[in-house]
């Protein structure tokens, strides 16, 4: 019998510049899902929800989805892939939403390594900047961002455990 555990994330010595991670599933953000998102996040913009609004008052005569849920569904997306062990998520260095995103739009994710640096005070970390797109199910480009994440090294990464032990078929 063999067990696999999914990976979630990766350490800095799995990180190849130039790599590019294609994130699955994507997500169809339905008005619901952008709603709550303003209402949870207190953005009370009737852009994203007075639809009455958006058709007589804005430029695209519809809803727009908030772009921080797009942000947040595209940074969700890669957690498995980049940052689900790491230490800290150090920084966001640029953000940008590059097309409108609508109610019952699917967004997809990819991200690329574009650079890691072996940490100059720790040896058992270092620093991983990625890229992330996500595009909708047309192949736009609707977010765009890239950001810093420190992750252990190989040897120092500590290991996976579960509470109630890992023979649970004896």
């Amino acid at each position: 019998m063999t067990t696999y555990d999914r990976p979630f994330g990766r350490t800095f010595d799995d990180f190849v510049v130039g790599d590019v991670y294609r994130h699955w599933p994507g997500k169809t953000i339905t008005e619901s899902d952008d709603h709550l998102f303003c209402m949870i996040t207190m953005n009370h913009h009737p852009l994203h929800t007075n639809a009455w609004f958006a058709e007589e008052e804005t430029v695209h005569g519809r809803n727009v989805v908030v772009g921080n849920l797009v942000y947040s569904l595209a940074l969700g997306m890669s957690v498995p892939d980049v940052s689900g062990s790491a230490i800290a998520n150090l920084e966001v260095e640029s953000l940008v939403h590059r097309h409108p995103t609508f109610h019952g739009d699917t967004i997809y994710a990819e991200t690329k390594v574009v650079d890691k640096v072996e940490s100059r005070s720790k040896d058992d970390r270092g620093i991983v900047t990625v890229e992330t797109k996500a595009f909708n199910q047309r192949g736009e480009e609707v977010c765009f961002f890239r950001r810093k994440v420190m992750v252990w090294r190989a040897a120092a990464a500590p290991a996976r455990r579960r509470p109630y032990g890992d023979d649970v078929w004896g």
